[in-house]
């Protein structure tokens, strides 16, 4: 069997859907979470925070049990740290100084879209046929919904939005690549190297772009909080968890749920604009996940 498709020991189903959960429900939030944060913290001094406390915990904790870093662990973390957290996570944070947290949302649904197109591009998984290229189209033009002037219109968004696909882009690289750079054991240090990779190139760039703190908020306390226990701490947890154990696409579902999450509440608390073309994508955007994920389980 494909590396790529490779599963370990079939784990509970206790487990299972509490990691489902985790990143389908928790990531959902972090959307708004960030919006809060970055009020009065800047966006990569946010994002390098809330991964290195993220990552110190989960390390302590590796140690504690008994696992020990390897050479291709640290290899891994370094590379998914770069991929996952320093570019994904650092245009995503910094984009949200001008992107609504709903479409910042919607335009990272597009994930599975992507993994499938680069899995055989890498030769790592089939190539798009039939139903897979009918969400992979559907995809493209749900993403092109929110370049509309009702949502792309405010000063800055436009690059943001591009800044968001660049994130989507390299987070699913990482995707692709985790299963096959990353031991197939220690669990927690697969999720704790990276998080501490990541949160050192990520404190390093705010240290060169001259970010620095002023009055912080109380909303953009409880944001980078939340991130820090529930964003990156229980979710990433869970999300390597899950990449060591189900493919790729299957794991990348949670882009279902947490646009519709990250729209809701970003209308409900933050005042975000719902408009037409914001519905439409959001549907569209559904749609494609589902027609990819039929056809590469067809595959």
């Amino acid at each position: 069997m494909n590396e790529a498709v490779r599963v370990s020991a079939r784990p509970s189903r206790i487990e299972t859907i509490a990691a489902f959960l985790a990143i389908y429900l928790i990531w959902g939030s972090t959307f708004l979470a960030i919006r809060f944060a970055i009020q009065s913290i800047p966006p990569l001094l946010t994002a390098g925070t809330r991964h290195l406390v993220a990552g110190a915990l989960l390390l302590a904790w590796a140690l504690w049990k008994g696992e020990r870093p390897t050479r291709q662990g640290l290899r891994a973390g370094l590379i998914l740290g770069f991929l996952f957290f320093f570019v994904s996570h650092g245009l995503l944070h910094w984009a949200e100084l001008n992107v609504p947290s709903g479409v910042a949302a919607l335009v990272i649904a597009i994930e599975p879209a992507i993994v499938a197109l680069l899995l055989p591009l890498l030769r790592l998984g089939p190539p798009p046929r039939g139903i897979t290229w009918a969400g992979l189209a559907l995809g493209a033009v749900s993403v092109g919904l929110l370049f509309h002037p009702d949502v792309s219109a405010e000063p800055g968004a436009l690059v943001g939005l591009v800044a968001v696909l660049i994130s989507a882009i390299s987070w699913s690289l990482g995707i692709v690549y985790a299963r096959k750079i990353q031991p197939a054991n220690g669990s927690t240090l697969n999720a704790a190297l990276p998080l501490l990779c990541g949160a050192v190139m990520l404190l390093i760039g705010s240290l060169a772009r001259g970010e620095q703190v002023g009055q912080v908020t109380t909303p953009s306390l409880v944001g980078l909080l939340f991130l820090i226990f529930f964003g990156s701490l229980i979710a990433f947890s869970a999300y390597a968890w899950l990449l060591k154990h189900f493919e790729p696409t299957l794991v990348a579902t949670h882009t279902y749920v947490n646009p519709i999450v990250a729209v809701l509440l970003g209308w409900a608390f933050a005042g975000e604009k719902l408009t037409v073309s914001i519905a439409l994508s959001m549907a569209l955007a559904i749609l494609a996940i589902w027609l990819v994920n039929r056809g590469q389980s067809r595959a």
